[in-house]
């Protein structure tokens, strides 16, 4: 990683602003910027993004093992993100009541909501195998990248409107 989390988080956010400018595909987007993540992240053993659907959290793009396909809303850190409205930034997911192990090799994870017009549409889930790897410049620098992303949410209904899809 860079000299610090900071910087590097910054240097993420703007490949990110790169490869999603101008696409407003919603899945091409979470795609990409999974793959940036896992690849750009040290000791992460899982990133990707879970989709709102039907009452239930659905495993979309991601880089990592194989995952749980569909989540409660409510269960586990990823439904929890959701029911409670806020980041979940987890030390030792042993140590969270509910914790569902889609990989035995996860020990700490962090969440956050994705939103679109004031509704969680989605959710970043990024886990790692070491304990306590996330912490506050984590969250900052995470929270930075999925506003990017609802940037891009807000973009397409902006062209949608215009008639340009």
């Amino acid at each position: 990683m860079a000299e610090n989390k900071q910087q590097h988080y910054s240097e993420l956010a703007q490949q990110i602003e790169a490869i999603v400018a101008g696409e407003s595909d919603f899945v091409a987007n979470m795609a990409n910027i999974s793959a940036i993540l896992y690849w750009g992240l040290d000791n992460v053993n899982w990133a990707g993004f879970y989709l709102v659907k039907e009452g239930q959290l659905v495993l979309g793009p991601f880089h990592g093992q194989p995952a749980c396909i569909r989540i409660p809303i409510g269960k586990g850190v990823c439904g929890t993100s959701v029911s409670e409205n806020c980041i979940q930034l987890i030390d030792d997911v042993h140590q969270f009541s509910g914790h569902i192990a889609c990989d035995a090799a996860s020990n700490s994870e962090i969440v956050l909501p994705i939103r679109h017009n004031n509704h969680i549409v989605a959710v970043l889930d990024i886990d790692s195998p070491n304990i306590r790897r996330f912490d506050l410049e984590d969250k900052t620098g995470l929270s930075q990248i999925v506003e990017i992303l609802q940037t891009t949410l807000y973009n397409a209904d902006e062209e949608e409107t215009r008639g340009v899809v």
